[in-house]
């Protein structure tokens, strides 16, 4: 069974074309997916709802460096246990044929620094293997057909693709030649890490304030959750003296990263957009996922607001949370919850929650 989108890579010398195709092996559950899910937010707020009757709109495939149609790639979520198996394709123009200095197959795992605040940072390369594929040679038949597996590795890192750092697992094909650059092309591999339900989940209950205007507590069932969950709450206001215009609550998520960054870095509460310190050489991004008004209204003292919010209603693609990946970088989430009161000051506070995954996809 042929799951993977078939990636082509054409030279004028020579004129060969290298496909990459994955090809899972019986027992492998491979989840397709919608999309490369990325850092971005989705504008509509619906975005996972679809009409089982709807039709499915055209997409336009790009175009190769000679203009030829290239297939569509399709998107699969591989378990972090699972072996990668596959075939490459290696394409001849008609009577021509080919001298080569051997042809080799890599899986790679990275960690990507080198964009966007952190443009020209190095990568870090955490799973590097390599087989032959064919000796030096000459190539003389118009396709050539050859099956590749990497069995046994230990993805220990979910895929992941940030505002300056990415998880990326990839296939790369390569094929040296005498006198000119080598032929390569690449397959990206999406990978997902199972989590495992805590052991323990205790709940969450603050006590906060302002002496002798304001005091409430925050009560959340648990701190732990899936990417599926729905967390549930309380808020009680224990004693009202300022006029309270409304309350909502917010879900951020702050991606940390840089070279060496160390728990200390990771810390604190999540703040501004964008910050870079050159002298830690750390950058922090934070987003603000979705945000919901939760009351409107002043409230009165023994006053209880229930909280209800799902994180599959979020309109972002979520992830586990990332704890000082290979001390690079971290990925959390926060619960921000703020109320504003008629002269508009506004009062909040911030819990970290875990997330966790529980199902491909």
């Amino acid at each position: 069974m042929d799951i993977g989108g078939m990636f082509s890579a054409l030279t004028g010398q020579g004129g060969v074309k290298i496909d990459i195709r994955l090809t899972p092996q019986n027992g492998v559950l491979a989840i397709p997916l919608e999309h490369y899910p990325s850092w971005k937010l989705h504008r509509n707020p619906f975005w996972r709802v679809k009409h089982p009757n709807a039709a499915k709109p055209a997409s336009i495939a790009p175009l190769g460096p000679y203009g030829e149609m290239q297939q569509q790639e399709q998107v699969y979520a591989y378990e972090s246990h699972q072996d990668i198996a596959g075939v490459v394709t290696l394409n001849l123009a008609p009577g021509k044929k080919v001298e080569h200095l051997g042809i080799k197959v890599q899986f790679i795992g990275r960690i990507d620094t080198g964009f966007g605040l952190n443009e020209g940072r190095p990568r870090y390369d955490f799973i590097s293997l390599s087989k032959e594929l064919a000796p030096p040679g000459i190539l003389y038949q118009p396709q050539i057909q050859i099956p590749f597996m990497f069995r046994n590795m230990d993805k220990e890192h979910e895929s992941y693709r940030g505002r300056n750092v990415a998880v990326r697992y990839f296939v790369k094909v390569v094929m040296e030649r005498k006198f000119l650059p080598p032929l390569k092309k690449e397959h990206d591999v999406w990978v997902q890490v199972m989590g495992r339900p805590p052991a323990q989940n205790e709940a969450i209950k603050m006590e906060v304030g302002i002496e002798d205007c304001l005091h409430i507590e925050f009560q959340y069932e648990r701190r732990i959750y899936n990417l599926r969950d729905t967390i549930l709450g309380k808020i009680h206001f224990l004693l009202v003296r300022i006029k309270i215009k409304h309350m909502e609550l917010a879900v951020i998520r702050r991606e940390t990263s840089g070279e060496g960054m160390s728990n200390s870095m990771q810390g604190g509460q999540p703040g501004g957009n964008a910050n870079g310190d050159a002298t830690q050489n750390v950058f922090t991004e934070t987003q603000t996922l979705v945000k919901y008004e939760i009351m409107d209204g002043a409230p009165v003292k023994g006053e209880v607001i229930p909280v209800r919010l799902s994180l599959r209603g979020i309109p972002a693609d979520l992830t586990p949370t990332f704890s000082a990946v290979n001390n690079r970088f971290s990925v959390r989430y926060y619960l921000n919850l703020v109320l504003v009161d008629e002269e508009d000051r506004r009062y909040f506070k911030q819990q970290e929650i875990i997330l966790w995954r529980d199902q491909l996809g």
